[in-house]
């Protein structure tokens, strides 16, 4: 696959990112990657109001991966919060899982916050018991750290549980080369 374009996501983006991001974690169609939570989880994975103050807000940028043609690819969530950046909202079309997409979105999101924010670190939250994706994130430099967070049971904004033993891990990478 050529290497794709990125740009910050406006509000004209909004439909299509709830559907990528649908996409790539509920329902059948996203069993076709392996980044599915279907089993784990119902319901929406995105919430539009959500992704329009992400949007909206200073230090905060969602990153779309785009083909020449405009093709919607891939997209995250990257902000600053408390000091480091945070990584989240990472989707890629289930059909091109595994093909390099995810990495190249991931390198331009902790280009962000290194190169544009001068920010020392990345955060992200996991579902502990992801263990394939922890391992992909490892694989890219991220370390556990031991913290843990609940899971958001009862708000349906973050999806309908189908187990009662969900929680995030925090994951952290150091961001070389960062600006002061």
């Amino acid at each position: 696959m050529d290497t794709p374009t990125f740009r910050a996501a406006t509000a004209a983006d909004i439909p299509a990112l709830v559907s990528l991001v649908t996409s790539a974690y509920r329902g059948d169609v996203s069993k076709q990657g392996w980044t599915t939570e279907a089993d784990m989880l119902d319901g929406q994975r995105i919430d539009a109001e959500v992704l329009r103050k992400d949007i909206e807000r200073p230090r905060s940028r969602i990153v779309l991966a785009e083909r020449g043609d405009g093709d919607l690819l891939a997209c995250a969530h990257v902000a600053e919060e408390d000091g480091a950046g945070y990584f989240g909202m990472f989707s890629v079309r289930p059909d091109l899982q595994g093909g390099g997409v995810g990495k190249a979105v991931l390198a331009e999101a902790e280009r962000v916050a290194r190169e544009d924010w001068g920010l020392p670190a990345m955060r992200m939250t996991v579902i502990d018991i992801r263990d394939e994706l922890i391992a992909f994130y490892e694989r890219r430099g991220y370390m556990r750290t031991g913290i843990k967070k609940p899971f958001p049971y009862g708000d349906e904004r973050y999806g309908i549980p189908k187990r009662d033993d969900l929680r995030f891990e925090v994951l952290e990478k150091p961001l070389t080369g960062a600006r002061a």
